[in-house]
């Protein structure tokens, strides 16, 4: 598939209990290409994910019946949709909200009100983010001997986090973003994980990540 046109074929699911932003966002994914089918909370969602896989979940928060930190918690729990990229879009914008809700499992953060352009962005750059994790899941031994690390390595809640942004593809800045931090702790972070692992680089990291289902 051509990266100009990440949108042909890909389906994404919508959840909000704003009728007009469900409109508004819908018309916008719609007219770049994307199949759009919507929930009015985490409850509904969960019964279209039992017949319906999408490529990608963009959720509000704080919604009636299931609010968006339950239905990531159960989205991350189950096999079949713990793969499934979340972008949370919400009206809490302190940083704490922004640690809790990718503490809890969502790739992305967004902040109500917001651009579509970027919103279009943050999907397309998702959903590559996924293509790839899938991918190299799908290669197995073909991308090479496994990853060795000492049997007894154990990562932080933090340091876990991290490297599953790092097997993701994005770059420490990026990371760091995400995670309301500077960069150098970023840093700080993955270069404690090469320490414990034995391992060289971001690379090796990242495949030791995705070969022991982290990311």
């Amino acid at each position: 598939m051509k990266e100009t046109s990440v949108g042909s074929s890909k389906r994404l699911l919508l959840i909000d209990d704003d009728p007009n932003l469900i409109l508004l966002v819908k018309d916008y994914l719609e007219f770049r290409g994307y199949e759009v089918i919507t929930a009015e909370n985490g409850r509904e969602a969960l019964e279209i994910l039992e017949r319906d896989i999408p490529d990608m979940i963009i959720c509000d928060v704080m919604m009636p019946e299931m609010d968006g930190y339950s239905l990531v918690k159960q989205l991350r729990e189950n096999p079949q949709t713990n793969w499934i990229p979340v972008l949370f879009l919400s009206a809490k914008g302190q940083s704490q909200d922004r640690v809790k809700g990718l503490n809890i499992g969502a790739d992305v953060y967004m902040v109500k009100p917001f651009e579509p352009e970027e919103l279009v962005a943050q999907v397309e750059s998702s959903l590559k983010s996924a293509s790839r994790i899938l991918a190299s899941k799908d290669k197995g031994t073909e991308t090479g001997p496994k990853i060795q690390v000492p049997f007894d390595v154990e990562l932080t809640p933090t340091e876990l986090k991290v490297v599953q942004f790092v097997a993701r593809g994005m770059a420490n800045r990026e990371i760091a973003d995400e995670l309301n931090v500077s960069q150098r702790t970023i840093e700080s972070h993955v270069s404690n994980m090469l320490g414990k692992t034995g391992l060289h680089n971001r690379t090796e990291l990242a495949r030791w990540a995705i070969e022991n289902n982290m990311a």
